[in-house]
Parts: C-alpha cells; structure tokens; sequence
C-alpha cells in the first residue's frame, strides 16, 4: 500500500505515500480507509491526522491509472471521504507543499486542516476540461465563500495557503513542518467531546449569490467559448446553495457529462502528450547527460537574440558570436528592449532585467566561445553558410560540447557531416519568436548519441520549453506538414476561394491565424525561396503560382506593409486588397479553371485532412515516434486548437473512415494526386483504430 500508518502520542498518523505528489491511485486510497479503519478499532488513538510524504500532501489524482478501472475502483475518493466524515474521532489535515484537485477534496473532508505556509492550494480540474469531482466544488464555497471559490474553481489557479489566513479553510497555517503542529491542533481538539465539525454542515453565505451567479456566467461564457468546463465550473459551484447531497448529485452529472466531451478528451490528450514526448523510446531515462552550464549562440539576428533569452531566464549564461560589431550591438540592444518593456508590463523587475543582461556577454572571436558546454547556431538558412559555421566548430569547441543547428529544414545529417564528431551534432528548431513560442523540435541525425538527446530534452524543460524529437527529413515534423497545408491553400485560391475566406473559415475551426496572414507575418519572400528550392529538389511537387505572383508584385507581407492583404503602420489588422484579388482571379483564368463556390466545410477538411494525412506519413517513415508528439507540435509551434486537440487527435475523433472517405472525394478533383492516402491511414481506417489508440 502506497499509505503508512503510525502512532504518535495517543494520534494515528496517516502519511501517504506514492511519489512524485501522492496521487490518489487505488492503492493510496485502500491505504487511508485501512489506516482510518486501525485508528477507530484503537482505544489508544484519540485523533488522527492525514498527510503526504515527500515534496507534497497531495497532487490529486494518480495520473498514471487516468483511463484505466483502477481509476473508478472502490474506494473511490467520494467513499474515501465518507469514511473520514463518519469518523467519531476527529480527523486533521496535516497540509503542506502542494494540495490540490484530490487532495484538497480529501483535506475538505476532514475536520480540520492545519497548514504551511507558501502551500499551493488548487483545483485544476478545469484545464483538464473536468470539474473537481469529489465534492470540491460544494466544499470549498462552504470555507471560502461563493466568489473566492468559483474565481478558484473556474481558473484552476493555485494560490498559496497563507492567503485563506481568517476563512474556514484553515483552522491554522504554520511556519515549518506541519506534522508536528497538526498532531499538537489533534491533541487538544480530542481533549474535548465531538461531534465534531464536518464542511458539508456549513452554509454559502453571499449578500447576492443571484447577481453573482448571473454575472460571472456571462464573464465566462465569453471568455471560454471553446470549452464548456468553465460554464459547467460555475454550475456546480452554484449547486452548494442548495442542500449538499443534492449539489454533490449536481457536481457527478456535471463531472460524468465533461468527460465525454471531446474538448475534454483533447485537453487530456495534451496534458498526458507534453509528459510523453520526454520519452524517447530507445533512450532510457537514466541515460547521463552532459553538464550544460555554459552556451554560445552563433549569430544575434532575431533568432539568436531569442534563443539567448531562453537561456538568459534560466540563469544560464550566453556568449553571441557575430561577425560584425554593428550586429552584436543590434541584437544585444533588441534583448535589452524586450526585457525592458517585460520590466514596464510588471512581468518583471528592474533586479531581474540587470541580472539577466549580466549574464550575457558578446564576441567577434570563435575562440572565446571554445569552453561552452552547448553551441546554437542561428545563422542564415543555408546549406553552404552552415558549413562554414560548423566546419569551424568542429574545429574550436572543447571535446564533449554539443553542437545545435537552429535549422528549420536542412538535412542535419548533412550538418554533422561536416565535422569528426557526428554524435554531438543535433537540431534544436526554435520557433519565432524564440523567447515566447514553446515549440522545440529537437531533431535526432541519424549519429546523434543517446546522451546528447537527452541532455537536450533536459536542457529544453529547463528553458520552460515543450521538447519533441523528429528524425531528420525535409521540414521535420511541423514545417513537412505545414507545406501540404500551405499547398491546398494555394489550390483553394485557384479554384475559387480568395484569401479572406479561407483565413476566416480556419481560424473560425480555432486557428490563431489562417494560412495567409500566416505567410504574411512570416514573409511571403521565405516562401519563395524554398518554392524556388523546390523546383530544383523536387520538381514533381506543383504549387500554385499565385504566391509566386504576389511576391513578383513586391508584396512580401507585414514587413513591407503589403502582402495576401495591406497593413497600415502601427496596426497588424489584415485588409483585403483588390489588386491581389484580381490578380488571384485573373490567374485561375489563365488556367483555364472556370472559378466555383466553396464551402468554409471543404476549406477546414481540406487545410486539416492535409496535415493528418502527412502526419500519418510522418508516423510510418518513423520520424515521429508517436501520434501525440506530432499533437505537440501543432499545438504549442502553429496555434492548432487547443480544444480540438492537435491534427492527429482530431483525426481520430471525426474518424479515420471519414477522413479517407473526404480526401478520396478530393483525390478526383484539382491536383487530385496531392491527396493520396497514406498507408497507414487507410490500414486504422480499415481496422477501425484510430492514431492515438
């Protein structure tokens, strides 16, 4: 049993005990009902407290049996917390470092509950797409009041302990250990007669719960239009006005109805895809990793002076190498302003702006950046400068320092070609802007050594980033994918479609941003020249020519005020332009396409089902190792959305049949043999599985 149980003083001490956070797994849960069940049968125990090993109370539930019958098994929490209820002596929470979902659900059940300061308090559920399912939200108005408990609730916040000091939550907040404060608070309170006090017993007291309740339902709706868990929050919490049993009973429908939903399904899938892409599956997790306490960045354009920032908040500090002072000055200048406006935001203090520009140094000279643990290179995009960059790092970096390229395409197995240490060159794809984006695609050569992967799957939590492994291939994991995207909507234009409609048809499914004020926040030109690229490696592949023609026009985007659409100075607002839309017109003439209505449904099928479809390839050839990682990287690198999961993920909630069904429909239309199904596809599709199964 992950509980252990021992007697101290007259006062049976419950601790559980299943790292990381004790979580209620089933065992745990077998492990307090058989602890509480020893301390009624002792005469000698006069009070009991409850409270966690290690570096938590309790982190809730037991994520690692999510989706399994140990999960629903008996006792579940509820009848865990009948258990403590029942009790005819009184029961203590010992609560410190981090209590939430669960374990606050558990301490709420108890009498009492003493705590530590600096405690994390929260029920998170909400960013699982769930509400707190054993009786948070009918207990906790009860001790905090209707609005401090429904803001909680409703954000999935933590707040730290100190601050519920005067509110019934706790009966006292401790500096230091708690255990042995709590066993004290169990003493003295057994000294006296029970029965005693129960949260379910107290009444939510508000001056207006209706004026409340009816102006926070409209705050959320609007705010979490996507995702029906809020809305569903605030329902629950609104049931404790009314008798407990009948809004615990409102608390289970809500829990059993968000559960269901498939933006539930998609925040989970998520949550449990950002811990899987850590794990690699040929790459042990106690693999060593090499010490990185110091980083060079080659180059200090916009994405070097990102990537450096990533570091610089780690603590870690950062020497940019350049060519040109005037350069180094420019990049070191950009860094110091986005820190500064951060400063002016509040996001941080002055302190914090110097410590981490102190960090930083700068240098003309490869040979002071020869003692760094880790080497990013930024440089331009292209195959011949990377070979001077790393030719020359092979030659200056000390033995055992691992050498990055921030390379978005290139071969990286052509990359580490260029030096006599293969297993220390891998990919570290930064997406723009690198010190926000928390995309990393870190990319595996085909020598890459076990430890430096690991070593830079570390390396990336440390920098607060989400790390996903892609062999090496064209484009990798995100940008391969994006390509066929980008392709179809090139199509969609010569067939009918002008680029308003198509943005507003992908970003209404839940995109941040549709395909053509995406190329123009990145530059149409950078798409030109791998088009350009294109022609040349793979000639079979066809475009359409309409991006060609805009950047013949000059039309580049955001940077030149003029691209798919016009920009005024001072405002990223897209307006359509005629002069593009004409040209858009006239070329489907040129073609000979006799233009024809379509529909925002073909536009949404098509864009995504071309991401899934490449994905699917992605999976098959082995350059991603799950279906989930490829999620990962559609969600946190090209704003797919979060409710619906990631491409592959919703995917298999449309149906892999109906997937290969629509793009066997578009296989007979315009550039119809852009829409071969992928193997793997049609083998789920026939076996009715899907990516994720």
């Amino acid at each position: 049993m992950t509980a252990q149980y021992q007697v101290q003083d007259g006062v049976a001490v419950i601790t559980l005990d299943n790292p990381p956070v004790n979580g209620l797994g089933h065992s745990t849960r077998l492990g307090i009902v058989d602890g509480m069940t020893r301390a009624l049968d002792d005469a000698a125990v006069k009070a009991i407290v409850i409270t966690g090993a290690g570096k938590a109370f309790s982190g809730g539930a037991d994520i690692r049996e999510f989706n399994t019958p140990k999960a629903t098994q008996e006792p579940t929490l509820h009848s865990v917390i009948r258990v403590i209820e029942g009790s005819s002596k009184p029961v203590v929470a010992a609560v410190h470092s981090v209590a939430m979902g669960g374990g606050l659900e558990l301490a709420l059940g108890c009498n009492y509950r003493v705590a530590s300061k600096g405690a994390q308090i929260a029920l998170p559920e909400v960013k699982l797409g769930l509400l707190p399912g054993a009786g948070g939200t009918q207990r906790l108005p009860r001790v905090i009041g209707l609005e401090a408990a429904a803001n909680m609730i409703v954000s999935g916040t933590a707040v730290p302990s100190e601050k519920f000091a005067g509110t019934k939550l706790f009966d006292e907040i401790v500096d230091g250990d708690v255990l042995p404060a709590a066993v004290k608070f169990a003493q003295n309170v057994a000294a006296a007669p029970g029965p005693y006090p129960k949260v379910r017993d107290l009444k939510v007291r508000h001056e207006n719960p209706e004026g409340f309740l009816g102006f926070a339902k409209t705050t959320v709706a609007a705010m979490a239009k996507n995702f029906p868990a809020p809305l569903k929050c605030l329902e629950a919490v609104a049931g404790s006005l009314k008798p407990f049993e009948q809004g615990l009973k409102e608390e289970r429908d809500g829990f059993l109805y968000l559960v269901t939903t498939p933006e539930s399904r998609a925040l989970r899938h998520a949550f449990f895809g950002e811990r899987a892409a850590s794990k690699i599956p040929d790459v042990p997790s106690d693999t060593p990793t090499r010490k990185i306490e110091k980083v060079a960045v080659i180059g200090a354009g916009t994405m070097g002076g990102g990537i450096s920032m990533n570091f610089l908040n780690a603590g870690i500090p950062v020497t940019i190498l350049e060519t040109k002072q005037e350069a180094l000055d420019r990049g070191v200048g950009i860094i110091r302003k986005n820190y500064e406006n951060s400063a002016k935001k509040g996001k941080l203090t002055q302190e914090k702006v110097e410590q981490r520009m102190g960090l930083l140094s700068t240098t003309l000279s490869y040979d002071d950046i020869k003692d760094a643990d880790m080497v990013i290179e930024a440089v331009f995009e292209e195959m011949g400068v990377k070979e001077i960059v790393f030719k020359k790092l092979d030659e200056v970096m000390k033995p055992g320092a691992i050498l990055a390229s921030n390379t978005s395409t290139l071969d990286v197995d052509k990359i580490a070609s260029f030096t006599r240490r293969p297993e220390d060159v891998v990919g570290m794809h930064f997406f723009s802007p690198a010190n926000v984006m928390k995309l990393l695609e870190v990319v595996r050569g085909a020598k890459t050594g076990k430890d430096v992967l690991a070593t830079v799957m570390a390396i990336g939590k440390k920098i607060k980033k989400t790390a996903v492994v892609s062999g090496v291939c064209d484009g990798f994991i995100g940008n391969r994918m994006i390509e066929q995207y980008s392709r179809q909507a090139g199509y969609l234009l010569d067939e009918g479609a002008l680029p308003e409609q198509v943005d507003k048809a992908i970003e209404k499914f839940g995109f941040a941003m549709g395909p053509f004020r995406m190329g123009d926040l990145a530059g149409n030109d950078i798409g030109w020249a791998i088009r350009k690229r294109r022609a040349v490696d793979k000639p079979d592949i066809q475009y359409s020519k309409t991006a060609d023609l805009l950047c013949e026009m000059g039309r580049y985007g955001q940077k030149t005020g003029a691209g798919w659409y016009d920009y005024k100075a001072g405002d990223r607002k897209p307006y359509p332009n005629q002069q593009v839309n004409d040209m858009i017109v006239q070329h489907s003439k040129d073609l000979g396409i006799t233009r024809r209505k379509i529909s925002d449904e073909e536009i949404v099928e098509r864009l995504v089902f071309a991401l899934v479809n490449e994905g699917a390839k992605i999976l098959e050839e082995g350059i991603s190792s799950k279906a989930s990682d490829i999620d990962m990287v559609y969600l946190t690198g090209y704003g797919f959305p979060l409710f619906r999961g990631g491409p592959m993920l919703y995917a298999d909630q449309v149906g892999l049949y109906n997937v290969a069904l629509a793009m066997k429909k578009y296989a007979k239309g315009y550039h119809g043999e852009a829409w071969q199904v992928a193997p793997l596809l049609q083998k789920l599709a026939d076996e009715g599985k899907g990516f994720n199964d």
